[in-house]
């Protein structure tokens, strides 16, 4: 498997073959924009988000396995569950349901992207092993198949099977590309601490106004395809409430703002934040970056949008 480093190559490709076995590259996300437009009767919320996908990267080496089961082996800087808790099971469960064929793989899943940092870590996962067991088995499912299959699976995994850049609505399952493409770089700072989705949506309180407000500035902003002016916003609704869970997430930003300036945003309900540069500024970020591991203790990475 490929070191950190090489796996945040902008240039690297998705699929890559090893001997026998398909390695996938599961990217992470960032929310340039996250509204919160009410909560459903389902007990959902319905959101309006921005998603782009960034060159940090877990990696599944998938290989077809001798032993009549599925096979998952963690390994990397990160923790994952090696169990069925893990969502490449249910992924791999699903596969073998709708194709009615027993997959017996190996799944060696590389973890670099932290879980509860609102990167879409889990997620990534998941939809790179429905593409790429499809892809390594030939199992023939159509892309319509695995994005009803990804919608099952959570909110956030059919835009990684769209995307790179898309407007997300619903639960997140309605996923609308970006016509014009948004080139950016971005200080990516990873705090040690892992928050639960289902904790912030649950502390949310929801802000009509706000909505409005935010959601009428960016409808204009799209309708000039000014995306950049709306990653400038820093608009996320679940800021507050992540920041009520964790104030040390809170007092992070302030640090942040200190060393680096202002616009900071948090990446879904957190905890991860980020600062969007133009692509020309790799050498403030690379400024910036060892300050704020000075400052505050945190791994600061520089990270890229990808365009797959």
């Amino acid at each position: 498997m490929k070191t950190l480093a090489t796996s945040m190559d902008k240039n690297k490709k998705q699929f890559e073959r090893v001997n026998k076995a398909l390695l996938v590259r599961a990217p992470a996300k960032i929310n340039l924009s996250l509204l919160i437009a009410g909560k459903r009767p389902d007990g959902y919320h319905n959101i309006e988000t921005i998603m782009a996908k960034i060159n940090f990267f877990d990696e599944l080496l998938i290989e077809k396995s001798r032993k009549k089961e599925i096979e998952l082996v963690c390994c990397g800087p990160r923790w994952a569950p090696e169990g069925k808790e893990n969502l490449i099971f249910r992924a791999c469960e699903l596969l073998a349901e709708e194709s009615n064929y027993k997959l017996n793989v190996k799944i060696t899943l590389k973890k670099n992207i932290p879980a509860g940092s609102g990167l879409g870590s889990a997620s990534s996962d998941a939809a790179g092993i429905l593409i790429g067991v499809n892809k390594l088995l030939r199992l023939n499912l159509g892309r319509k198949k695995l994005l009803e299959m990804a919608s099952k699976l959570g909110s956030d995994v059919p835009f990684f099977l769209n995307g790179p850049q898309a407007l997300c609505t619903g639960r997140g399952e309605n996923v609308e590309k970006l016509e014009k493409f948004f080139d950016f770089c971005a200080i990516l700072v990873l705090p040690d601490v892992s928050i639960s989705t289902k904790m912030v949506y649950n502390k949310y309180k929801h802000s009509v106004l706000l909505y409005k407000k935010w959601n009428r500035q960016i409808n204009q902003f799209l309708r000039k395809k000014r995306v950049d002016l709306v990653a400038k916003m820093c608009a996320n609704m679940l800021q507050k409430s992540c920041f009520t869970i964790d104030k040390g997430l809170k007092h992070l930003s302030r640090q942040l703002e200190t060393i680096a300036g202002e616009g900071w945003c948090m990446s879904g309900s957190g905890s991860a934040m980020f600062k969007i540069l133009n692509q020309t500024d790799a050498a403030k970020a690379r400024q910036y970056c060892k300050l704020i591991s000075e400052g505050t203790g945190c791994e600061c990475i520089i990270v890229n949008n990808i365009r797959w």
